[in-house]
Parts: C-alpha cells; sequence; structure tokens
C-alpha cells in the first residue's frame, strides 16, 4: 500500500489508516486483534485511537479501546507501525480523569502518561488534541456563538506542553483534530513566534457529504504543511449504501445508537447519500469504492481513517485503494455536491 509523507517530517503512513473507536463497544478484543492483523497483512502501518474511545463513549467503557490495542501493540515491532492518540478535551464528563479535562499541562500529561500505559509503550508517533477547549462549532454545529465564550486554557500552555512531551520522548509530534482555521492558524503562530514545534497535523471529518475542509481549512493546510487526516469518509455509514431508501439495518450504528450521530441523520444527507449511490452504481462501483476513492484524490489528504465492525468491511475499505476515479465519475460527484453542499458539516 502507498505511504505517505507527513508535511515535513520523518513519518511515512498508509494511505489507510485503521481506526479504532467500535474496539470495546461493536467489537470484542478479539475482533479488534483480527482487525489489527488483517491491516498490517495489508500494508496498513498507521492505526489511531483516543482515550475517549470507544464511541459513543461511557464511564463503563472509557479507555477500552486502548486496552485492547496495547497487548497486540506490545507483541509487535513497534518501529514499523506509526500509533496516533488523542487526549480528550473539556466536557460533561467527569468520569474522564476524575473530570481533569481542561487543557491545562497536567492535564494533559496526565492523559498522555495513562494513554502511554494502556498502550504499552513508550512513546506515541502522534498525540492529538481531540477537540479544542474553547468555544467553537463542532460535530455538526455551524455557527459561531459569541454568548458561549468562557475562559480556558491559553493555546501557547498546550503547545508548551506537546514540546514538553516531545523532548521527553513521549510523543514524537502533535497534532489538532475538530479544530477550526483559526484555531490552526492561531497554533502555528504562537509555536513559531516561541520558537515550539508546530502541530503535524489536523484531523477532521470529510466525506462527500462533508466537503467543509474544501476552502479556508484547505488553505491553511497548504500554507502551513500540515496535512488532513480525514476520519468519517463514509459518514458513519450511510456512505455505504445500508441505509439506502431509508433502511434501517437493525445493528447499523446509526440505527443502534439513536442518539448518536445526529448530523448523519439529517434528510438532506440521505437524500445526498441515495443520489451518491445511484452515481456509483452507474459507473460500476459500490458506493463505499466511489466515497473513499474520491476522499483519496484530495491533495490535502495524508490518510484517510477507516473503521470497520467486521473483516469483510475493512476488505472492502482496504480494497478502494485499487479503484480510481475518472473525470466523467468525479463530475457527477460534484454535480450532487452543488445539490447538497456538504449536508452533514
Amino acid at each position: 500500500m502507498k505511504q505517505n509523507q507527513i508535511g515535513e517530517s520523518e513519518l511515512k503512513v498508509s494511505e489507510i489508516c485503521l481506526g479504532t473507536m467500535t474496539w470495546g463497544e461493536q467489537n470484542s478484543e478479539r475482533d479488534a486483534r483480527l482487525q489489527l492483523d488483517f491491516a498490517l497483512d495489508h500494508g496498513i502501518n498507521f492505526i489511531d485511537t483516543a482515550e475517549m474511545y470507544p464511541v459513543p463513549p461511557s464511564a463503563r467503557s472509557y479507555a477500552r479501546t486502548e486496552t485492547f490495542l496495547g497487548p497486540w501493540l506490545a507483541q509487535q515491532k513497534r518501529d514499523r507501525l506509526v500509533i496516533a492518540s488523542k487526549v480528550a478535551g473539556p466536557g460533561r464528563r467527569d468520569w474522564v480523569r476524575g473530570g481533569r479535562t481542561e487543557l491545562t499541562r497536567e492535564n494533559i500529561t496526565e492523559a498522555a502518561n495513562g494513554s502511554l500505559a494502556r498502550l504499552r509503550t513508550d512513546y506515541l508517533d502522534l498525540y492529538q488534541i481531540h477537540w479544542p477547549g474553547r468555544n467553537v462549532p463542532m460535530f455538526g454545529e455551524t455557527r459561531f456563538d459569541p454568548a458561549k465564550e468562557a475562559s480556558a486554557v491559553p493555546i501557547l500552555e498546550q503547545i508548551e506542553t506537546m514540546a514538553a512531551l516531545i523532548k521527553a520522548g513521549k510523543i514524537r509530534h502533535y497534532g489538532l483534530s475538530n479544530e477550526t482555521t483559526w484555531g490552526v492558524c492561531e497554533f502555528v503562530r504562537l509555536a513559531r513566534e516561541h520558537g515550539l514545534p508546530p502541530p503535524l497535523t489536523i484531523q477532521n471529518a470529510y466525506s462527500l457529504v462533508n466537503r467543509m475542509f474544501d476552502a479556508d481549512l484547505a488553505e491553511a493546510s497548504f500554507r502551513d504543511k500540515m496535512p488532513l487526516l480525514a476520519y468519517s469518509p463514509l459518514a458513519m455509514g450511510m456512505l455505504t449504501g445500508k441505509y439506502a431508501g431509508g433502511a434501517k439495518p437493525p445493528r447499523a450504528r446509526l440505527a443502534v445508537y439513536a442518539d448518536f450521530g445526529e448530523r448523519y441523520k439529517r434528510e438532506r444527507v440521505a437524500q445526498a447519500a441515495d443520489e451518491y449511490c445511484e452515481l456509483a452504481q452507474s459507473r460500476g462501483l459500490s458506493v463505499t469504492e466511489m466515497a473513499l476513492a474520491f476522499v483519496r484524490t484530495r491533495w490535502f489528504v495524508a490518510s484517510t481513517i477507516v473503521g470497520a465492525t467486521d473483516l469483510a468491511q475493512l476488505k472492502q475499505n482496504i480494497d478502494s485503494v485499487k479503484v480510481e476515479l475518472d473525470a466523467e465519475t468525479l463530475a457527477g460527484i460534484d454535480a450532487i455536491h452543488r445539490r447538497y453542499p456538504s449536508p452533514s458539516a
């Protein structure tokens, strides 16, 4: 499988990254090991996790995904893998580190040490801030609301903490996630101003039904050499065809977790997904292949994060790297996008 260099760093990652957020909720530890072995055998060297996983998050399952990954990782040749995890940001989750979720120096360090212990490794290749600690629209919200302003840990303190973790050898690089253009630029500005390492990557949602990254975030990505790690490229299953025509498969994530993934349950998302399914079929493709191949064509994407609940799904996701979209298919995608511009954003 092709590997892409991340920015100007020494990290080279497979163009498909194995996502892990179902492990511990929809998948057992045995399932996780099977997926890991299968991914490794098919050229994937990049694995993404988080202290918050599995999702939907709960006190019962907190950090279980890293706990599943750790014993497997301890048996591997560590330098052949790129392991990424994330520190949870502030939120109403008192069960995360006893409620210590503000992005302070002490809390980030505690979170990193916890992830290292669970993952049974001495270092993380990439450590990401899962979501900003300040007032920003997130997870399907699109409007910034000044009325929600509250005190937040300064960005400089977050950068200094990541720099200290790098110096201590606990992480090699750090990145951002669910971040805005202003946030990207401010992290980079402050890092340069203070002679500290800037963030290496940004991990945001990106798919046929969420192309918000195409505009100002893409410019920031280009100018600051910060590629995208694209998550939810299949829009939580909406771009697999299993929900086509209003179907509700009983074991599917959006059916099992009624209060989860609201942004993907909007009427226009379903309408757009149905049209993408029809286009893919007319081009002799599955919509899964088309959706993943499309994300891979974006110049700002370093790796596409895929998740699966069984090996058949994972195989189909990995096999998508064999698909190249022709000009007619790309034109059809753009036509649908003009009718349904980022309905899940």
